[in-house]
This record gives C-alpha cells, structure tokens and sequence, in this order.
C-alpha cells in the first residue's frame, strides 16, 4: 500500500497552525469560548491523527486512523461555520479556512477510498 506523500503531513500541520492563530482572533464572548475550545480542539487533531495513520503498523490501522482525520476536519468545518453564521467572526476572514477544510476533506476521503479499494 502507497501511502501519501510528506506533503500532507506539512500541510495538516500547516492547518493546525492557522488554526490556532485563528483562536487568538476569536471574541472574547461566552459563545466564541465554548465555541474556540472546539475549534482548537478539532483542527489541530487533524494532522494529529494522520501522523498517526502515516505511521500505522497496517492497512487497516492507516484506514481507521484517515477515518479519525476526516472526522476531525469535518468538524473543525462545522465549528467555523457556526463562527461565521453565530456573526462571531466575519466569512472573509474565515473563507480561506473553510476552503482548506473542505480539501481536506476531499483529501482525506479519496485516501480511505482509495486505500480500502486498493
């Protein structure tokens, strides 16, 4: 089984990044706290998890691990929606996060297709 490239590696750990730059931004709110935690949470888990996957000791491992990652991001894209929709933050500067989420989700399900078809 190929495994995907050490780019994807960088790059989920680029999101997290950007992630936790976002929660410095957030409102200081009673909302935007409950909701920055799960964010936070979330999106730094992604790359998290893929490391674990990139690092697995089999197939099935790897699968389940991408599984945990695309849950993960799927997540953090629900959180930033409630950002922008709650108005605790404005969609342009949520935009490029949100298209980021939804690669990576596309990422993360071609792999687990990919991977269990192969």
């Amino acid at each position: 089984m190929k495994k995907p490239g050490i780019d994807l590696r960088a790059r989920t750990l680029n999101f997290a990044l950007r992630i936790v730059r976002m929660y410095g931004c957030l409102p200081k709110t009673t909302p935007a706290l409950v909701i920055d935690k799960q964010v936070l949470r979330s999106g730094t888990s992604v790359g998290a998890n893929y490391r674990e996957a990139y690092r697995g000791r089999s197939k099935a491992e790897f699968i389940a691990k991408c599984g945990d990652s695309l849950r993960e991001v799927e997540e953090t894209g629900y959180w930033l929606e409630l950002l922008v929709e709650g108005g605790l933050m404005l969609g342009t500067k949520l935009a490029p996060l949100r298209q980021e989420c939804d690669e990576l989700t596309a990422i993360f399900v071609t792999i687990i297709k990919r991977s269990r078809d192969g």
